[in-house]
């Protein structure tokens, strides 16, 4: 199973499938991680002996979780995506819609890495517990995937601008391929 997707494959540069994949795999591994955090922490709760610091680690992964998953989710431009809208148009007022979008999700991550920085900056002179770990470690998150999602906005105008945004998609894989029984007659 491929996890860097085809679709809208016009839009995308190959150099940065290898970053998809993973931060694909990345948020694989925390959804992971945080499942087994919240599921230990209610274990160990319930026998009586509860172990503290599984509630940082859960807070952090479920943090890290969230903002890798947006900066994934915009190279596949499964979030902060008004398709709806732009997918209804065609020729010059598509152009311009898709490219207010990616100048609006652009803004946002600008404001993320500017804003978050700032947050990190002041982060070290707060501290969670029990491992007095410096806040500026959640915050570290917010203007990465800032980063992330403005990286994958301009590679997006820049190979929508060149290639146009409206292009057929693929057809999807058939059927079969997932295992769908056929119930048709039989002769």
């Amino acid at each position: 199973m491929k996890l860097v997707l085809e679709r809208q494959r016009h839009l995308k540069w190959r150099w940065l499938d290898p970053l998809e994949l993973a931060l694909m795999v990345l948020c694989g591994a925390i959804l992971f991680g945080f499942s087994l955090t919240v599921t230990l922490d209610i274990v160990t709760r319930t026998i009586g002996r509860p172990w503290l610091w599984l509630q940082e680690v859960t807070s952090t992964l479920f943090i890290y979780g969230i903002f890798i998953g947006f900066a994934a989710a915009t190279r596949r431009n499964d979030h902060l995506y008004l398709t709806a809208v732009a997918e209804s148009l065609r020729g010059t007022a598509r152009q311009a819609v898709e490219l207010l979008i990616r100048a609006a999700i652009l803004a946002v991550a600008a404001c993320m890495v500017y804003f978050g920085y700032l947050n990190f900056m002041r982060g070290f002179g707060s501290f969670r517990l029990p491992s007095n770990t410096p806040i500026a470690s959640l915050y570290a998150a917010i203007p990465l995937s800032g980063a992330l999602i403005a990286l994958f906005a301009v590679e997006q105008i820049v190979n929508g601008l060149r290639h146009g945004f409206d292009r057929a998609e693929p057809e999807a894989p058939p059927e079969e391929a997932f295992g769908a029984v056929d119930f048709g007659e039989r002769r």
